[in-house]
């Protein structure tokens, strides 16, 4: 007990030692066994702490504390037949515990033994002395999860009649009518599941699901009985926006036309900002995009000329903000189909009349972070939130697009006036686990060449991940305590795929590419790095490169400086209620120090730490599988090489980058003659498949005929010839920049792709080239910054490049 004491004290190692001490004195001690296990689980050692419950529960079998402390640790760690038995014992020594029954029903349920979680679900339910009149919410929720477990099992008209019964005591009313809908569409009752959706929409019209089941069941067999419902509900609805957004979607041609020139006017004199993106799924439709374009191009010169939507009309003008909205709409329509210069006319026209809207400045930046100039972006963005400094969205915005344009710093003071004070943006960041700001920020350090900083990052965002798996033990009995069944089954699942989430996969993807990195070129002692360099340089060079060492140093110490007396004052404040908290919840964590982490021993080992759980619940993204090439390619692990390779090419044999891993790969194993006769054997017969018998420059030749018109195939294809044969040097990067009228993917992000492979090295030394390629993509895209001559303030265009490194994904990335 002492033991136990000590270790809520945070005395780890006085705690463990007790307990060891007590064990020795009484190894049949179910008590001693109970409370290192206790240890365990406060350590996250879970597995540990689950095989010291069962030898306490070997010493004293019926102890319930012990169960319910096992039951929860199985459940955590989904161990579901476990946790059956556990929650079996349970019930037998608690048969009157209603935890008892539900905790060993969402077992069998868990398992997908759907009959036998419903037969406990019964019997626990004719227990409950509920009168059937009375409405009791958790009664309530007890019959709203049955029903789920029913619908799970496929038993439809079982659920159906379960809900008709049971209708008068839930309290959610709306759940059973979309149960009662959906039912009666999977058994084929159409009428009446039509009349259920009728009252759906009666109650909200704008529930899109709502339309699509009331579609299914009154089955409309040409166009105008499909557009009859939409217009019968409109008129009773008249102010709804689905009803007449929705047949936007199936109808063409005049009739098309004349809906959207209904639709848009109404909006354009309301004024309404989301306009655009209510109407965006419409522009993969050409034809769709042409009449969109006319009718409002045509708004925009009628507007100007007479205050009137067509100047054919007579009636009540419009107001001056209508054009207004029609400008800000024809930016965002350009921005869209990539012409930029005709979208930024449109904003600037809309900022001149309307100086003080902050829409127009936040849709100004969005544009030149769409052409790629994000310096630019982040300056107009951040014109948009000193309209309202108060605004805590346009304040996120702000930051986001200072982080893309690698003002690391600035973004953090953005942020600082919407944190606690006392404290730094970035820590008190990280404390609220604002995960869009770490992975944004990862990727801006990784840009900028500061590794160890990106890579702390990484690990803060995977440890936020840790904990709100962790957190799961509050609900495990909270939840069967409250009877809010249905959620607890939610939230478990949602856990199992948790790491599917867009920020893990960032934050991983960003840690595995540095990790490479690092492994590739090992971080040097710097001051010897610069002693080489220094010996190339002339006196002129060396005296300028020492001037600016200086000047970094003189900056770099007074920054030293402020931020250690900030942390001192952050220490006094915090520090120790922080550590405090950390060793209550999950004791003493490692300190995140970005000089370690990016000296790390084994890059390569730490890079599959973030691959594995990537593996597990990603592997339907590409990506996943030509990361894992690339880990595996360095460890030399042929078979893993093959095995990443094979998954990636049952995804899309054609992706440009899995096809530069395939010709690495054939010629990893051609050049390796000492292969086991077994692993050569299969390798063989796997690679046949892929290849079918062509030689690797044939293969490669192949490829870029089959993808003559796509630059980032073309590229990928002429990294490869190169790579295969040095001399083809000059024919490697003739194909790369091509910049013919037949290729589709001539934008931004491809172009700055091809240029940061001259860049790299990837075709070896190519200046000239280098420089003509982006004098001509300068041509095509003037705003981009990447392509733009150089500037008096930096040496060359390539050194500025070099050290942005252009993130690709940033400059496609849409509203």
């Amino acid at each position: 007990m002492k033991g136990l004491t000590l270790n809520c004290l945070g005395k780890k190692e006085e705690a463990y030692e007790f307990v060891r001490k007590g064990l020795r004195n009484d190894v049949k001690s179910h008590v001693c066994w109970h409370v290192y296990g206790l240890l365990q689980r406060s350590d996250k050692k879970y597995d540990e702490a689950i095989k010291c419950y069962r030898n306490a529960l070997k010493l004293d079998k019926d102890n319930l504390q012990i169960l319910r402390d096992l039951s929860l640790l199985q459940i955590q760690m989904r161990d579901l037949e476990g946790y059956r038995e556990t929650r079996y014992q349970l019930l037998q020594l608690r048969p009157t515990q209603r935890a008892s029954w539900i905790g060993y029903a969402i077992a069998y349920h868990l398992l997908k033994d759907y009959d036998m979680a419903l037969k406990l679900l019964e019997e626990f339910r004719k227990t409950q002395q509920i009168p059937p009149n009375k409405i009791d919410y958790e009664y309530s929720e007890l019959i709203l999860y049955q029903n789920q477990v029913m619908r799970e099992a496929d038993l439809f008209q079982e659920s159906l009649e379960h809900i008709e019964t049971y209708e008068k005591q839930i309290c959610d009313k709306l759940i059973v009518e979309e149960i009662k809908g959906e039912m009666l569409l999977k058994l084929g009752r159409l009428k009446e599941a039509g009349e259920v959706y009728k009252e759906l929409i009666e109650r909200n019209a704008e529930n899109w699901y709502y339309y699509e089941g009331l579609e299914k069941a009154l089955q409309p067999s040409t166009l105008e009985e499909r557009l009859q419902i939409y217009e019968e509900v409109s008129k009773r609805h008249p102010r709804a926006v689905s009803p007449r957004r929705l047949p936007l979607n199936f109808v063409s041609g005049e009739k098309f036309r004349e809906l959207m020139d209904k639709f848009l006017r109404v909006n354009f004199s309301k004024g309404c900002p989301p306009l655009f993106t209510t109407l965006k799924s419409l522009y993969y439709n050409p034809e769709k995009v042409s009449t969109i374009q006319e009718l409002v191009t045509g708004y925009e010169a009628s507007l100007k000329t007479c205050d009137l939507f067509s100047t054919c009309e007579n009636g009540e003008k419009e107001p001056p903000t209508t054009l207004l909205w029609v400008r800000y709409f024809l930016a965002q329509h350009f921005d869209k189909l990539g012409q930029c210069s005709l979208a930024l006319d449109y904003i600037n026209a809309a900022i001149a009349s309307t100086p003080t809207l902050i829409e127009l400045f936040y849709l100004k930046a969005k544009i030149y972070k769409h052409v790629g100039n994000l310096k630019e972006a982040a300056k107009w963005m951040d014109e948009a939130q000193s309209l309202d400094t108060a605004d805590r969205f346009i304040n996120s915005k702000c930051a986001k697009y200072m982080l893309r344009a690698n003002m690391v710093k600035d973004a953090e003071e953005m942020c600082s006036k919407f944190t606690r004070e006392g404290t730094s943006a970035m820590e008190n960041l990280n404390e609220m686990q604002c995960m869009w700001f770490q992975t944004e920020c990862a990727a801006a350090y990784q840009r900028l060449g500061k590794y160890g900083d990106a890579l702390k990052k990484c690990h803060e965002v995977e440890r936020h991940f840790f904990e709100i798996t962790d957190d799961q033990f509050d609900f495990h009995t909270y939840c069967m305590r409250k009877m809010t069944l249905r959620a607890y089954v939610d939230l478990l699942r949602l856990e199992d795929v948790l790491r599917k989430h867009a920020f893990y996969f960032k934050a991983a993807r960003s840690a595995i590419e540095i990790y490479l990195k690092l492994h590739d070129n090992p971080l040097t002692n710097e001051s010897k790095e610069q002693e080489v360099n220094s010996e190339n340089l002339s006196a002129k060079e060396l005296k300028k490169m020492l001037s600016k060492q200086r000047r970094a140093q003189k900056k770099a110490k007074l920054e030293e400086e402020r931020k250690h007396a900030e942390r001192e004052r952050q220490q006094k404040n915090q520090k120790k209620k922080r550590d405090e908290e950390e060793e209550e919840t999950s004791g003493p964590r490692e300190e995140l120090v970005p000089e370690k982490l990016e000296r790390v021993e084994n890059p390569l080992e730490e890079a599959i730490k973030f691959l594995i759980p990537l593996k597990n619940l990603i592997g339907d993204d590409i990506e996943t599988h030509l990361l894992a090439f690339e880990i595996y390619f360095r460890k030399g692990k042929f078979l893993l090489m093959l095995q990443s390779v094979k998954r990636a090419f049952a995804i899309n044999s054609n992706n440009p980058w899995l096809h530069e891993c395939l010709i690495k790969f054939s010629k990893a194993v051609s050049d390796h003659s000492n292969l086991p006769e077994i692993v050569s054997k299969v390798l063989t017969q796997e690679m046949q498949k892929i290849f079918v018998n062509k030689n690797l420059e044939s293969f490669n030749e192949e490829f870029l005929k089959h993808n003559a018109t796509s630059i980032q195939h073309q590229l990928s294809g002429a990294k490869m010839m190169y790579f295969l044969d040095k001399s083809r040097q000059e024919k490697a990067i003739a194909v790369a920049t091509r910049l013919d009228k037949n290729m589709r993917d001539k934008n931004v992000k491809t172009l700055t792709k091809v240029f940061e492979a001259l860049l790299d090295g990837s075709f070896g030394s190519c200046h000239t080239q280098c420089e003509e390629y982006q004098a001509a993509c300068h041509k095509l895209f003037p705003f981009t910054s990447a392509f733009m001559p150089a500037t008096n303030e930096d040496d060359s265009s390539i050194a500025s490049v070099n050290h942005t490194a252009i993130n690709h994904d940033l400059l496609s990335n849409e509203i």
